[in-house]
This record gives C-alpha cells, structure tokens and sequence, in this order.
C-alpha cells in the first residue's frame, strides 16, 4: 500500500515579525471601489444567486464570486491603485495620474493587513539604494525604506489560504537629495484572496511552481528538497519517503490550491460510501494519491498513460496499476496510449453526497504537484459529473483508438450548465471533422486588446497556434506576454512595438549575489507544465483556453486529453495574474544574469541637480514596453 500523509487541518495564521509595522487607520470596506462583480462579464454591480458548495474542498468561506477588480479611492493620493485578484495573490497596479512623477520620486511602499488584523505589515524589496559601504543592509528592505521601483508588484501572501479580506496600503515615496525619505498620501483597497472562484460551480486552483525562487530557500534550504523533498527520480517516487522534518509544511506551500482540492476530492469520495470514482491519469507517483484511491478499492476505474517511459515494469504507473489491481481489481484497471499519450488528468466522483469532476494540466506526480506551474479546474454538479463520467466511458470503450472516441459527443464542446459562468469543455482526441486547433488559432487572430500565453513545449509545436502567436505579437494595438519552457524561435527577440520575448524557466544556480541565494531546480524536467491562452482579459468578451491540451495536432487529434473554454472576465483576470507572476519571476532572473559589478541590481535614487540624468521611472514613459504595461494593467 502506498504511503499516506495527513492532510493538514487548517490553522489560524502565523504571527507575525513586529518589524516594519504601521498602526495607521484602516479604510472602511465601503470605500474600496469594487469594480469587478457580477458574472464575470465586465463590470455589473448585480450580485449572483449562487450556491453554497455541495462539497468543501478549500479554506474558503464565501458563498457568492469575489471581487475580481477592486480599485483606491484616495482623491489626494498622485496615483492610481488597482487591485486584481488571482488565485491566493493579488496584482497591485499604479499609475500616475497626471504628466510624469518628479524627479525626486522614487518608487512605491506597499503594505498589508492580513483579514482579522489590526496592523499593516510592510512587503520586503530584495534590492536596496547604494550604501557608502557597497553592503547591503537586510534592515533596510521594508518598501518603506526600499521602494519598489516598478508600476505593478505581485504579492502572494505567506497565509493566502486566509478567508477574508487582505488590506493593502500603496505609498509614494520620495528623496531629496541629501537623500532623506519621505511620503505621499496613500491608496487602500480590500481584495480576498481564499475564495471559491464561482462557490458550488467551479473553482480554479494553482500549483505554486516556484521551487526556484528565494521564498523556497528561505524556508526550504537550497537543494530543492531532491533526495529529502522530493524523489531523486520519477520511477522512485511512489515508494518515496522523506526525512524532511518540514515535509507537510513545504509540500502545502508547493502543492497550493490544486494539491488541497484534489486530496480533498479523494477524501470526500472515499467518506461518501456511495461515490464511484473514474479516473485518468498520465504521470503517476504520488503516495498521497495512490494511497487514496487503493481506499476506494471496488468503487474506482483508472486509466494509466502506458507510453514510452511509463511502460517498463520499473515505472511508478506500471507498479501504481499494480498496487491498483490488488485493491480494486484487475478489470477496474486499464493501461492505454490513445493514438499517441494518454495525456489526459481527470478525477470524477459520483455519488449522492459528492459530484466533483476535475481536469486541467497538473499531473498526479511529485514534479506535477511540487515542482511544476500546473493548474486544476474543479467542478461541481449532476450535469459536469455526467460530461466527464461519458468522457472517461468513451476513452474506456475505445483503447488506443482514436477513431472509436472521436465521433462521440465527449470530442464536441459540451456546456457545463453553470448559472453563473460560461464554461465548455471538449476531450479529444478529435477527428479532422470536430477538430478544435484551428478553431483557436481563429479566436487568437482576433485578440483585440491583450494576449496572454503559458505554452509548454510551444517551441517545438509549428503550425496554426504558433503561427496565430506570432501574428497578434506583432501587432501595434495588441500587448503580449509569453512563457514556455523553452525559448521559441521567432518569438525570442523584443519588437518594435514593445511586445517582449517569450519567458521561460531559469534558477539563481551560480555567482549568485547578495542579498540572493543560489536556488533550486526541482531535478530534471520541464518546470513550466501550464497549457493556457487568456484573451482580452479586460474586456468582457475574455475567454480562456486551459486543461491539458497542449495546443498542437497531437494534442487535438491523437492524444487523449482535455480542454476547456471559460468565457468569463473573472476567470481570465485570475489566469492573467497567474501568468504575469510567472513572466516576471522568470524574467527577473535573466535581469539577475545580465547584472555585473558595474551595473549590480540595486535601486536608483534620484538623478542629481543639473546633471541631466533621467530618473528610474523614465523608462515607463519612454521604452514602449514598460509604457504598455504600465497603461494597460494601471487603466
């Protein structure tokens, strides 16, 4: 039997350090302009009639949609707040409101208060000004004393799993030139950040895939938790046992939202005695799950990936569908490859207490969960239960036939039948007649104000997606920003229009600085696992492509895999927050890589009197990028 863990109950959260602390006054609720409500399709005030969840499967409390966009209302303040809601973080956007900030700004403190507090903690730069001593000193880190030299941050709270809502204070800094601080009036907003994203209907739930950042050293150490962590290979994983005292903490921390609901999920199946459980995976090696699902034993059906690495007698699958067998029967297992991969993630739960149906990208594995960015879409209800459960019977009846599931209703786009949200989903693979990429690639062409992707493996997938990419880049009117796994030929160079190259994932490995400290990989593999495009997220015809389809002619017409289509601005607001907070951790270790002795990663202060030098926030006026960002996501 595999090995169980506990799932962790829920907490109160941490105290916290006294350091950088404000006392100050706290802006009552009613004075947060709350301008992202309604159904997700722009910016109506009419609540919904949504219900309660029928099963709980996260710390959240609420019982109608947050809050998407929440915005200051500070009439003093000389900039703009806007606040986007993500899923367990949150995007601060600023902007100036009239001409261009004085020299002598030089940048912005921005402080929370988690829900239930009393006082404001301040967010902790991880560059300084200059010293006379060339050492930096870790005291002066606060925002208050080391602004944030940027028009937007993204913070991901240490307790994001708190219900409520998280205050945050947005402060003008200024320096004269002797060198001493002061402030300007502040913006305040409230945003929550733990909550069902349509409570009842569906909820999106992220890995945090950031092994490779300093958060995870500062509380992790630096080997990336390989070997004590997390299993040294895939097909050690599912007997894999660790000696880190902190496992459970650093595996909630990694795993986030998609790691809470599914164990969740397995959990609520197995109480509800009357749930039968279908599921499909792809990489598959996690105790956790295995553990669970032997529990189920007569009332599970699996379908396990048996393709190239996931078929030899040594593989984590070959011995899970084994360890499977014992408990829930030989018949009740199926080894399969569709055309290509079984590459599909679906976990269904059917019973009268309990209908949950899960896809998306993230694999049930040690690197899908803990290593990886990945995301679950989780649904409940009779009618998304039915959709998957005809989807998994379909794939049943038609092993390794492409032709026997692709003239079923599961390959068309099936309506999931929310009252509040506009959600289809399709399984593939399809056929030339039910096809769905070149229909995407139509839907990209058209994109008319903001493009964003997280594409794994978009580097070596030609054809109508990429062309379609590479099209909208290179237009004037369109802001793009891209991540892969790998850098992209012909989307790997900075464009007229300020339209920047494709991100993709990189670790602080060596020469690494202070206050910085060499991080993790996380092991071989690819780290960056989403597969989703976000169109017009600010505009309320946004709509979002996600699951585990990955955007190519296999993914479409060989593999098994699934694929959702969410019109909603709600949702494509938490998507585009998820891939801006991807972009620029990535993006700020190429900055780290580029830095030298002459020109170190520290904050400019203000140019001096007569000297003709521009200020640090030039840039955001002159440099077609960073005028871009700071128009669109401070508007």
């Amino acid at each position: 039997m595999a090995r169980t863990r506990k799932t962790p109950a829920r907490k109160e959260p941490a105290k916290r350090p006294t350091a950088a602390v404000s006392k100050k006054k706290v802006a009552t609720k009613g004075k947060h302009a709350l301008t992202g409500r309604g159904k997700g399709k722009g910016k109506g005030k009419a609540k919904e009639t949504t219900k309660p969840p029928s099963t709980t499967l996260t710390p959240a409390t609420n019982t109608f949609a947050p809050d998407f966009i929440v915005r200051g209302t500070t009439d003093r303040a000389l900039f703009t707040l806007t606040c986007y809601r993500g899923e367990g973080m949150c995007l601060l956007a600023m902007n100036w409101k009239q001409d261009t900030p004085p020299d002598s700004f030089v940048g912005f403190a921005i402080e929370y208060m988690e829900p239930g507090g009393s006082q404001f903690y301040a967010l902790r730069n991880r560059i300084a000004f200059p010293s006379a001593s060339g050492q930096l000193n870790p005291n002066t880190l606060s925002s208050r004393f080391s602004p944030f030299q940027k028009f937007r941050w993204t913070h991901f709270p240490m307790n994001a799993n708190t219900p409520g809502n998280f205050t945050y204070r947005v402060t003008s800094v200024f320096m004269d030139q002797k060198g001493i601080i002061s402030y300007g009036d502040f913006q305040e907003a409230g945003i929550e950040l733990e909550a069902e994203t349509y409570p009842g209907e569906l909820n999106i739930c992220f890995t945090r895939g950031f092994i490779s950042s300093q958060a995870f050293v500062e509380r992790f150490g630096t080997n990336g938790g390989v070997g004590s962590l997390l299993p040294k290979t895939a097909n050690a994983g599912i007997t894999f046992k660790s000696t880190d005292p902190k496992e459970e903490t650093a595996l909630a921390w990694m795993g986030f939202e998609a790691r809470s609901a599914i164990l969740n999920t397995l959990d609520a199946a197995i109480a509800d005695s009357t749930a039968q459980v279908c599921v499909a995976a792809y990489d598959f090696n996690d105790p956790e799950i295995v553990s669970r699902l032997e529990q189920l034993k007569g009332r599970l059906k699996i379908i396990i990936d048996d393709s190239g690495s996931h078929q030899p007698a040594t593989a984590s699958e070959t011995k899970a569908a084994a360890m499977l067998a014992d408990s829930a029967g030989a018949n009740n297992i199926q080894r399969q490859h569709m055309g290509g991969l079984q590459h599909s993630k679906l976990i269904v739960v059917d019973g009268d207490k309990t209908k949950i149906a899960i896809g998306g990208s993230t694999n049930f594995s040690w690197r899908g969960l803990y290593v990886q960015n990945n995301n679950a879409v989780v649904t409940q209800g009779a009618n998304v239960v039915k959709i998957f459960s005809d989807a998994f019977n379909n794939l049943w009846a038609s092993p390794d036939s492409p032709p026997g599931f692709d003239d079923t209703t599961s390959a068309d786009w099936n309506n999931l039948g929310f009252t509040n949200v506009d959600a289809q989903v399709t399984f593939s693979p399809h056929s030339i007649h039910n096809a769905k990429l070149q229909e995407i690639a139509n839907d990209i062409s058209g994109t008319e104000s903001s493009l964003f992707y997280s594409l794994a493996f978009l580097y070596e997938t030609k054809g109508a997606i990429l062309d379609a990419i590479t099209k909208v880049t290179s237009e004037d009117n369109v802001f793009v920003y891209g991540l892969s796994d790998k850098s992209v030929g012909g989307l790997n160079i900075q464009l007229p229009n300020g339209n920047p190259p494709v991100a993709f994932p990189a670790a602080l490995l060596k020469d690494v600085p202070p206050p910085f400290s060499q991080e993790a990989t996380g092991g071989s593999g690819t780290r960056l696992h989403h597969k989703f495009v976000v169109i017009d997220f600010n505009k309320p015809t946004a709509r979002v492509y996600t699951g585990s389809y990955n955007f190519s002619v296999a993914a479409d017409t060989k593999n098994a895999e699934n694929l959702f289509v969410i019109r909603d601005q709600r949702i494509a607001t938490s998507y585009m927050v998820e891939a801006v907070s991807m972009f620029d951790h990535y993006v700020f270790r190429d900055s780290e890589a580029k830095a030298t002795a002459a020109q170190p990663l520290e904050l400019r202060k203000p140019p001096a009197d007569g000297s003709g030098d521009k200020p640090w926030w030039d840039k955001y006026w002159t440099d077609p990028q960073k005028k871009r960002d700071r128009e669109l996501f401070g508007q």
